[in-house]
C-alpha cells in the first residue's frame, strides 16, 4: 500500500554508492522487504479489551488521551504499540483501510514508540482490524512484549494530605482520605489499559483515581475499600501474568 519511491533528483555532483538494502525483520517474508528507508515495525503491545467498563471508559476519552473519537462502555478496544514511533502511522492506515467502520480514538507518538487506540461495538470488526495490522507488519499477536510488574502497594487509610496531592495530579476521580489506596506499576506502559479494565471488573464498586498508559512504564491509581482494592489487585496480577509475549 506504500506509494512508489520519487525519481532522484539531479546533482551536482556525482551520487555517492546507494545504501545497502534493509534486512526484513523477524516475520516479514523476502518477498515483502519494506522499500529501502521503511523498515518494518517491531510489535510492542498488542491487546485486545473486550467490554470496555464505565470508568475506564471514561479515562480513555479524557481530552488529555483522546484525539479521536471516545469510546463507549460496553465497546471493545484494540491498543497498539510499534517501535519506531512514527510506524503507528503506517498501523493506524492498515487498520482503517481493513475495517472502516472502527473508530481511532487514540492516536500517539512519543519519543521511541507510537500508539494507537481503535474500538467499536462489534468485536468481530475490531478484531479484523487488528489481523490487518498483524498482516501488514508481518508479525503475529504473540511478537508483542510480556508485562512486568515493576511495583505494587496497597497504603490503607490515605491521610487527608496525601490524597490532596495524589489528586492534584489526578487524571479521572478522586481518591477520599481514609480510603484505601492501590498504586501499581508496570511495563510496557500501554498494559495499564487492561490492568484498570480488568480490575474494574473485579471490583467495580472502586474508584479509577489516574490511568498512566502512555511512557516508559504504566501506572495505576485506585482507591476504595480494603477489599475491593485488593480484589482489584489481585484481578490486575492475573491477567497480567496471562499475557503470552516474548521477554525483554
Amino acid at each position: 500500500m506504500s506509494s512508489a519511491p520519487a525519481s532522484p533528483r539531479p546533482r551536482a555532483r556525482a551520487a555517492k554508492a546507494a545504501p545497502a538494502p534493509v534486512e526484513p525483520t523477524s516475520g516479514t517474508p523476502a518477498s515483502e522487504t519494506p522499500p529501502a528507508g521503511r523498515r518494518s515495525a517491531e510489535l510492542r503491545v498488542y491487546l485486545l479489551v473486550e467490554n470496555l467498563r464505565r470508568q475506564f471508559t471514561a479515562a480513555m476519552a479524557a481530552p488529555t488521551r483522546a484525539r479521536g473519537y471516545p469510546p463507549y462502555e460496553g465497546q471493545h478496544a484494540l491498543i497498539v504499540e510499534v517501535a519506531p514511533g512514527l510506524a503507528i502511522e503506517r498501523v493506524i492506515d492498515l487498520a482503517l483501510r481493513a475495517v472502516p467502520s472502527v473508530e481511532p480514538g487514540i492516536l500517539f507518538v512519543e519519543r521511541q514508540f507510537g500508539v494507537l487506540e481503535v474500538h467499536g461495538s462489534s468485536l468481530d470488526d475490531v478484531r479484523r482490524a487488528g489481523q490487518a495490522i498483524l498482516d501488514g507488519i508481518g508479525a503475529s499477536a504473540g511478537d508483542q512484549l510480556r508485562p512486568r510488574i515493576l511495583y505494587t502497594d496497597v497504603i490503607e487509610e490515605i491521610t487527608d494530605q496525601h490524597a490532596v496531592l495524589v489528586n492534584r495530579n489526578r487524571q479521572a476521580s478522586m481518591v477520599l482520605p481514609g480510603e484505601t489506596l492501590l498504586v501499581c506499576e508496570m511495563t510496557p506502559a500501554l498494559f495499564a489499559t487492561v490492568a484498570a479494565n480488568e480490575a474494574e471488573a473485579a471490583a467495580p464498586d472502586i474508584t479509577l483515581v489516574d490511568v498512566q498508559m502512555i511512557g516508559s512504564a504504566g501506572r495505576l491509581y485506585i482507591s476504595g475499600r480494603p477489599g475491593s482494592v485488593r480484589a482489584a489487585r489481585d484481578a490486575i496480577v492475573r491477567v497480567l501474568e496471562s499475557v503470552e509475549g516474548r521477554d525483554h
